[in-house]
């Protein structure tokens, strides 16, 4: 029996997450893991309350030709990351792994250079993780030791 990674089971739970993304461009899916348990979870989406881009019908971004990693003031979602944070108490998150599979919004194709943003980065230092696992395709992943983040200034 061929048994499935601990690092891709926690990102097939992620991309799962992409299911309840709201963006027309890049679909997110994020979690939180400490200690083998499942913290919280985080896709992107307008702030609650508000109207998401697919209840609008379009997006801001799009609609200016907004080249993808600028301009995110423009942008109505919260990011994946940032949910999954906003989710979780520090004391939970500290030391944990956070898992983040993107896809295509129009292929639903896995994001084969995906990222955290700037703005992720710090809020991710500032929780306290210590690693951020990236899908790179079904199986593969990139590890990122949130440590270089730091010390990348």
């Amino acid at each position: 029996m061929d048994r499935v990674s601990k690092e891709n089971y926690y990102l097939d739970i992620a991309e799962t997450v992409i299911g309840r993304s709201t963006c027309l461009r890049r679909r997110y899916g994020a979690i939180i893991v400490k200690n083998d348990e499942i913290i919280s979870t985080g896709y992107n989406g307008a702030p609650r309350g508000r109207k998401n881009c697919v209840d609008l019908g379009h997006c801001s971004r799009e609609e200016l030709n907004v080249p993808r990693g600028e301009r995110y003031e423009l942008c109505r979602s919260v990011h994946a990351e940032a949910n999954a944070i906003i989710s979780a108490a520090r004391r939970d998150m500290v030391g944990g792994t956070l898992y983040l599979a993107g896809k295509d919004a129009a292929t639903g194709e896995i994001l084969s250079d995906a990222t955290s943003c700037a703005m992720c980065r710090r809020l991710i230092i500032n929780a306290g993780l210590k690693k951020v696992v990236i899908r790179t395709s079904p199986t593969a992943y990139t590890l990122v030791e949130v440590q270089d983040w730091v010390e990348e200034e």
